[in-house]
């Protein structure tokens, strides 16, 4: 979601470049049906990388990308977000002497027990370009010594939401569901650790969903990792549709007509910020600080009762809605892909 518009935007340019799918997120299914709605190239270099510990999967990267880079060099190497394959493939470039630009640059949830913020202080530290989504992200890089190579363009996944938005279309699920198109319901997403792995907060995070569908339908594609330590007496609660994982375009159908999501994911803050939808994440800390200041979202810690709470005040009132914070335009591509040209036109890009 991130990748697919500066990919586009960089290929409008006229620059070759080459696309290495490290293949951390390792269900196939799921990749190739987010690559086929995205409109993504068919990936130039595919390592495979699937699971493993952290130092599993940032070794294996290191390796497949070094090795990718001394075969056919780059001018420039971009890389996304904040996962382990996005330090392991900066950590490789910067070896090398290969320039690197991060898109989504200088997101801090100032937790460090979150592997996703080591992932993003020493991506931020090495790279040569950073693009941040919104003013706290240059504010963060300041404020760490980072100065000269910040530029602010706005967020990327907001390009591919307002693109994919029209195309957007949820009736199958909601069919499915026993869902009427008009009957408000409730979005989940859950996936993190510290939400899932700990069984007492996921137990009591579950018995709230169930008291809220009581009166919603709460409609909750399960991630794999969540649904491997979900109680089984939660799949047949009425009003409480446990669903498999969904392509980009059924989701962001369902976020866009949900009444309250709820969730511990970075991107689903950032995408309800944008659509105006009611937000309640299941985290004590968020590195988009920008989606509460200038959106619905609210945080509510791991705990439930604070997570039912909040759910409930918002779906009998919702908050009002606000606009997208600056540069959430469906344009932050265009703006890469022209610093990107000038600081590195006349070489090649990956």
């Amino acid at each position: 979601m991130k990748a697919a518009p500066v990919i586009a935007a960089v290929e409008t340019a006229g620059v070759p470049q080459r696309l290495i799918h490290t293949g951390q997120h390792y269900d196939s299914v799921m990749s190739d049906l987010f690559f086929n709605q995205l409109g993504l190239p068919k990936p130039d270099i595919h390592l495979g990388v699937g699971s493993g510990s952290h130092a599993h999967q940032t070794a294996a990267v290191l390796a497949g990308v070094e090795k990718a880079l001394i075969d056919q060099p780059p001018g420039i190497l971009v890389v996304y977000g904040d996962v382990n394959s996005t330090m392991a493939a900066t950590l490789a470039a910067v070896k090398m002497q290969i320039p690197v630009a991060h898109v989504e640059a200088g997101l801090r949830s100032f937790d460090r027990t979150m592997p996703e913020e080591i992932n993003r202080i020493v991506t931020d530290s090495l790279a040569s370009l950073l693009f941040t989504p919104s003013a706290d992200g240059d504010q963060n890089l300041h404020r760490e010594g980072v100065m000269g190579k910040v530029h602010r363009v706005g967020n990327v996944m907001i390009d591919t939401l307002v693109r994919i938005l029209p195309a957007a279309d949820a009736t199958g699920v909601l069919s499915r569901a026993g869902i009427e198109r008009s009957q408000p319901y409730v979005l989940v997403t859950l996936h993190r650790p510290a939400t899932v792995d700990s069984s007492d907060v996921l137990e009591g995070v579950i018995e709230a969903l169930a008291s809220i569908a009581v009166d919603y339908p709460v409609i909750f594609p399960v991630h794999p990792r969540t649904r491997a330590r979900l109680n089984p007496r939660w799949l047949s609660s009425r009003g409480l549709h446990l669903i498999e994982p969904l392509g980009y375009l059924e989701f962001l159908a369902l976020e866009r007509d949900a009444r309250l999501v709820i969730t511990d994911s970075g991107g689903v803050q950032e995408e309800t910020t944008y659509l105006g939808v009611p937000c309640v994440t299941v985290r004590t800390t968020t590195e988009r600080p920008v989606t509460i200041t200038n959106g619905s979202n609210v945080l509510v810690g791991l705990d439930p009762a604070k997570m039912l709470s909040a759910a409930r005040e918002r779906l009998e009132k919702p908050p009002p809605k606000s606009l997208p914070p600056e540069l959430w335009d469906g344009r932050a591509s265009t703006r890469i892909a022209a610093v990107l040209l000038d600081a590195f036109g006349s070489r090649r890009a990956t």
